[in-house]
């Protein structure tokens, strides 16, 4: 057997067999797909046939791709990988949540959620190896971050798991900021959405970030997806102790720069708020939600804290959580209390870290 090194940059996963270099083909467009066959010497719709048996099929081994020349297959083959492959490990709840487990480089991991609901199927994807933006809530922060995943690395996520073509809805709401890693989270929601793909409507897909505004902007100026802001809190000194994003782009800045753009009937924004006991749940956060959304079009997401190792925070209780989102819908706003899923496998909001696979 080759030893194998796995080499990451920016664009590419590059796998070295004994000196020989195969460029990894997970992420790339139908066009650039077009362009390596013409470069191997075929007609351009032999990339498009491969782009097909990618992103509609779900076929990755060049052996089965029967409709794609000979020639073109050993080619394949010889200089070249599909850059998608199997989790390596699986583990269920007793709620049906499956908690999925990546390789993403040596001694690198990161999770996927599966998460049935009824008629809804989602999978929560990760955009990056733990997470440089240490929200004192948040399990991946404290991980540290490791690296980029490619978008290759985004969509095997959605393309490798047993439940695949069950899949309803994605949520970029795992491991990493996803507008830390914009052109990848881009790239990844137009090889979903495009017709030569899964072709999703933008309207199944929504991307969490805390705000960074400057890649907000780019993210909705090319993307008709939907947007969640993580606030968990409404005022800039108290949120600031919790994530420290905030001293660099401040939300109220974000908020405004999205009061400002018109949003399309199908886009969505909401807002997502883990509540703290006697942090963040008194009637004067209410206030401030209220006077800081004041005009948005959004629904609030109110979400249990989950407990992670080492962090002084305790959760509201279910009777606090109900008056608190009963106190924002008399400020007419539209608000739900998110179901808590997978907890028991640490799959639930900011439990997801991969510190236990290093070790």
């Amino acid at each position: 057997m080759p030893v194998v090194l796995v080499l990451l940059n920016r664009n590419d996963r590059f796998f070295i067999y004994m000196n020989e270099m195969k460029v990894s083909l997970a992420g790339k467009t139908e066009a650039e797909l077009v362009e390596i066959a013409i470069s191997e010497g075929f007609k351009p719709f032999v990339g498009k046939q491969l782009a097909q048996w990618f992103y509609q099929k779900g076929v990755f081994r060049f052996d089965q791709m029967t409709n794609l020349p000979k020639a073109f297959r050993e080619i394949l083959d010889e200089k070249y990988v599909s850059g998608f492959f199997e989790p390596v490990e699986a583990r269920p709840s007793h709620d049906g949540t499956i908690k999925y487990l990546f390789k993403a480089g040596e001694n690198r991991f990161v999770e996927a959620v599966y998460i049935p609901d009824n008629d809804r199927h989602t999978l929560c994807v990760s955009t990056q190896i733990g997470c440089k933006m240490r929200c004192k809530f948040c399990m991946t922060g404290k991980q540290g971050f490791q690296g980029q995943l490619s978008a290759g690395d985004i969509v095997n996520q959605v393309y490798s798991i047993p439940e695949a073509h069950l899949l309803t809805n994605l949520v970029y709401m795992g491991m990493g900021e996803p507008l830390d890693n914009t052109e990848n989270v881009l790239r990844s929601i137009e090889l979903l959405t495009a017709g030569y793909g899964k072709a999703w409507s933008p309207k199944r897909i929504t991307v969490s970030t805390i705000g960074i505004l400057s890649e907000v902007q780019t993210f909705m100026n090319r993307s008709k997806a939907h947007l969640a802001i993580s606030l968990h809190n409404p005022f800039s000194d108290e949120r600031a102790r919790i994530m420290p994003i905030e001293a660099k782009s401040p939300v109220e800045d974000t908020i405004a720069f999205l009061r400002a753009m018109p949003l399309t009937r199908q886009q969505r924004l909401s807002f997502e708020y883990i509540v703290f006991a006697g942090i963040n749940d008194s009637l004067r956060h209410v206030n401030g939600i209220a006077k800081l959304l004041d005009g948005l079009r959004c629904r609030i997401n109110i979400i249990r804290w989950h407990r992670i190792p080492e962090v002084e925070l305790e959760g509201s209780t279910t009777r606090d959580l109900e008056k608190f989102r009963d106190q924002l819908l008399a400020k007419g706003f539209r608000v739900t209390i998110r179901k808590s899923r997978g907890e028991d496998i640490s799959a639930a909001c900011g439990m997801l870290s991969t510190l236990k696979q290093k070790q």
